[in-house]
């Protein structure tokens, strides 16, 4: 039962990977933001979406003032700082004990 939970996970996080790649590494605001908005509002999908609808620009304008400050005068991407700042929370929802079982 633990290879296949392995397995599975390990199958979930090369596909969200090369969806990620495909779509381009903004779309990853897409696959976080409203994990984040289920953080604060609950299961609820009547907040649920209203709150994802404003966290996702703000999580891109945090990135974007981010990546102008962090490397002056110059600017890193905002992809590269969205998976940055996004991949904190998407790992921390995957190591959570209390998830649902496979």
């Amino acid at each position: 039962m633990g290879l296949a939970r392995a397995g599975a996970a390990a199958v979930v996080v090369l596909l969200c990977g090369s969806a990620t790649v495909v779509a381009g590494p903004l779309i990853f605001v897409g696959l976080v933001v409203p994990h984040i908005a289920r953080l604060i509002v609950g299961p609820d999908h009547r907040w649920l979406l209203p709150y994802s609808a404003l966290l996702a620009p703000v999580l891109l304008l945090v990135s974007d003032i981010v990546g102008r400050v962090i490397v002056w005068p110059g600017e890193v991407q905002v992809g590269i700082v969205t998976a940055a700042l996004g991949s904190i929370p998407f790992i921390w929802l995957v190591r959570r004990r209390e998830t649902a079982e496979l």
